[in-house]
């Protein structure tokens, strides 16, 4: 730990806490502004139930171990509109309507940027040429596009429908590799990867996540398994100046009305 602190006080400012929340963990790192790590990832297993309060709770005690920062980002499993969850399919069903960004401003008293969490990842991993597109294999299938650069946000193709009436997320997630086994999953995910090129003739796929791992077959040249910490170093992007990620809720005025009760008052009031 005195090794990390000392590193963190030669470190350019600022220093931005990177967290990734996933349906089966939670990681966080800090960078330096040049969206290098400073220390060790550190991660725990998420809550089960996964609800808003467990997961904010969560993130507190994890952060604890990585010492000072200046400002958070924040990766989602599930759509950001403005700080606000709209959906959140790998987790609680309670999250939906929860202001993220500014709950997690109360708990770390910090300026808060939030997006989806292939977003995130995938600004970890493009080189920002042409139409690239980001697939994240995890507990759901994730993805994210992005052309010269710029993202566009709030793709969900892992909803869509792939084949025999199934989504890309129920023959691709982490529910299906288990069941169907690693061969099996590995067909359909070719499938997948020669369906999507059709559909969005993108000039590079990046392959990320938990599972990236887990792919065997022989993929095209264009195609590409990034690192799965890709999903935390994207974080400095929504920092990065010109970034096409809008600020969130919890660093500038609310604009959105608040009449929904917060987590912690959501735990209070079902208790």
């Amino acid at each position: 730990m005195a090794s990390t602190k000392k590193q963190i006080a030669s470190t350019p400012q600022p220093i931005t806490l990177a967290i990734d929340i996933g349906g089966s963990g939670i990681k966080a790192i800090l960078l330096n502004q040049k969206g290098q790590p400073i220390g060790k990832r550190l991660r725990i297993a998420t809550p089960q139930p996964s609800t808003p309060q467990a997961v904010l709770v969560g993130i507190t005690e994890l952060v604890k171990g990585l010492g000072n920062f200046d400002r958070v980002s924040v990766g989602f499993p599930g759509v950001i509109q403005q700080g606000w969850v709209k959906n959140a399919p790998n987790l609680d069903q309670t999250w939906p309507g929860i202001n993220l960004a500014h709950e997690l401003h109360g708990q770390l008293k910090k300026p808060i940027r939030i997006a989806n969490d292939a977003d995130v990842q995938g600004f970890g991993a493009i080189k920002g040429k042409g139409v690239e597109l980001v697939i994240t294999l995890g507990t759901g299938f994730g993805t994210a596009l992005f052309i010269n650069g710029s993202l566009v946000p709030n793709l969900e193709i892992g909803h869509h429908p792939f084949q025999k009436g199934k989504t890309y997320e129920d023959d691709l997630g982490a529910a299906a590799l288990k069941k169907v086994g690693k061969k099996k999953w590995n067909q359909r995910l070719n499938k997948a990867i020669k369906t999507l090129d059709r559909v969005i003739n993108y000039d590079h796929l990046f392959l990320g996540g938990g599972n990236g791992k887990k792919v065997t077959i022989e993929l095209p040249p264009n195609v590409t398994i990034a690192s799965n910490v890709a999903g935390l170093l994207g974080g400095i992007a929504l920092w990065a100046n010109g970034s096409q990620q809008p600020p969130s809720s919890a660093d500038r005025p609310q604009t959105k009305s608040t009449n929904r009760p917060s987590a912690s008052k959501r735990k209070q009031k079902s208790s």
